[in-house]
């Protein structure tokens, strides 16, 4: 019988051997950490997976519908603006310049110094006197035509107050119920011009002068192409 043991191992053998001791604890506690710290958490609901918690503020409740929001886009308001009236615009017309044109003043005018009123004998022919004197370029103008009776009777009022009598008055007025104005018949015309020229040839369309004392003073004394009558110093009144 031998009594030789076996040998011990040797100091290097016994340190790796302790190393992998040490290794496979430390991994087994690891483990096991790991694992009570799953259960740990699945319990206290600290998972990874578990689904996030979401704020329930402001949330529908449960079991109600959901509210859908609808989305208004406010329409923006039409303003009616105005836009202030304007007035229209004119157009400046230009104005022409009037030219003054010498006009000769119209020889038959309305009222008393008119051949209107007169008698148709005498209108007719003053008529035919005053075209042939425009044409020798002589105006005639009535002065005084036909006269009211009224007016007649102021005209000799005047006259009386003037010369002082009746007897006088009456060789330059007439009373009314005499005067040949107030019968249509008697014309008073001017200018001397005028005067001068239906004096001399007013007896081609029987027009004459009656008075030396009122050179103004026409009648229709004669037949148109005949010599006036002589004429009177002036008028005289009749007796009543």
């Amino acid at each position: 019988m031998s009594n030789d043991l076996p040998s011990r191992p040797s100091n290097q053998a016994r340190t790796r051997l302790l190393s992998v001791i040490g290794v496979v604890g430390v991994g087994a506690v690891a483990g096991a950490l790991l694992l009570w710290h799953a259960q740990v958490g699945e319990v206290l609901g600290l998972g990874a997976d578990k689904e996030p918690v979401v704020s329930t503020v402001g949330a529908p409740a449960i079991g109600a519908p959901p509210t859908t929001t609808r989305l208004v886009t406010p329409t923006p308001s039409r303003r009616t603006t105005k836009t202030p009236s304007t007035p229209p615009e004119t157009t400046a017309t230009p104005t022409k310049k009037a030219t003054q044109k010498k006009t000769q003043q119209p020889t038959l005018v309305s009222g008393e110094e008119s051949i209107d009123g007169l008698s148709p004998k005498l209108k007719s022919r003053l008529t035919k006197a005053i075209a042939a004197a425009k044409a020798d370029g002589v105006r005639i103008s009535i002065t005084s035509g036909r006269r009211s009776a009224a007016k007649q009777q102021r005209l000799l009022n005047e006259a009386i107050k003037k010369y002082g009598s009746y007897k006088l008055a009456t060789r330059w007025v007439l009373p009314p119920k005499y005067s040949a104005h107030v019968q249509g018949k008697a014309v008073d015309i001017g200018p001397a011009a005028a005067m001068t020229w239906l004096n001399k040839n007013g007896w081609r369309y029987g027009v004459c002068r009656r008075y030396d004392n009122e050179p103004w003073h026409f009648e229709a004394l004669t037949t148109p192409g005949k010599k006036c009558p002589p004429r009177e110093p002036h008028a005289v009144a009749k007796a009543d």
